[in-house]
């Protein structure tokens, strides 16, 4: 028997899983139509009216709305939820307690932290499978949604905070390095367009480096870093400023609003 997935919001991260999906019967729901005409086109998504009618139809429901509609969706569907079926929440900050409180404990919750990679197919996945309602065969499904999209790390809840706080946000402290490193070179004398390129080679290529090397970051970074050298001067710089120090910082910084926004 097919199993059925049914996404509630179809946005930019919830169209990426349902792309990525494979041997599942995928059904959805979003207020921006065009969102779903364009997944039934792209990848024979079946339309649903709304989240009510996907749980008549659906053994999995993805929640992949804005945090601040997940109430009042978990609120409309718990009395249409079964024991047999699942709730699977990419909602960032969402604790489980809060989203089993808003369904009437009716089926277990998943909590899967996602980050914006994964449109790329290539993105990093903390899931939280600790409800005590969930069968094996819905662990196995779960994990399988988001194996295509990249990587699937089962985490206990109480570490979401951390997974978020260098994970989920991660990308854009890496975008954020990459604008600097662009305008480094637009001051250097390199044209924008082409100075943007390069940049992105960079950080492409390293991170398939550090990705495919046996050998540790801190390795790779003192193979470029010769005695006396250019690289070593930067180096020096960025310490000199406590440029590490600040960047555990801030991601302390963003663990801790994390923790508030989840409270």
């Amino acid at each position: 028997m097919t199993t059925s997935i049914g996404f509630i919001g179809l946005g930019n991260m919830g169209a990426a899983i349902a792309r990525g999906l494979q041997n599942v019967e995928i059904h959805g729901t979003d207020l921006n139509a065009a969102h779903v005409e364009n997944l039934a086109n792209e990848c024979g998504l079946i339309p649903a009216e709304n989240a009510e009618e996907l749980a008549s139809r659906c053994d999995f429901l993805v929640l992949a709305v804005k945090p601040q509609h997940a109430q009042s969706v978990c609120t409309a569907l718990a009395p249409l939820l079964r024991k047999e079926q699942c709730l699977v929440s990419i909602c960032a900050g969402l604790p489980m307690h809060k989203l089993a409180e808003w369904t009437g404990h009716a089926c277990p919750v998943v909590r899967v932290m996602p980050n914006t990679p994964a449109l790329v197919g290539d993105g990093v996945f903390a899931v939280c499978l600790e409800d005590d309602k969930l069968k094996t065969s819905q662990k196995d499904v779960v994990r399988s949604l988001f194996d295509s999209l990249g990587q699937v790390h089962i985490l206990p809840e109480q570490n979401f905070d951390a997974f978020t706080a260098v994970i989920g946000s991660g990308p854009a402290y890496v975008f954020y390095l990459m604008e600097a490193c662009i305008e480094a070179a637009v001051e250097l004398g390199l044209a924008r367009p082409m100075a943007t390129q390069m940049v992105e080679g960079l950080f492409t290529g390293s991170a398939q480096l550090a990705a495919t090397s046996d050998q540790h970051v801190s390795v790779l970074r003192e193979m470029v870093t010769s005695p006396a050298g250019t690289t070593v001067e930067a180096l020096i710089h960025m310490d000199r400023t406590a440029m590490r120090a600040n960047m555990i910082d801030a991601i302390r910084a963003c663990y801790e609003r994390s923790i508030e926004l989840g409270q």
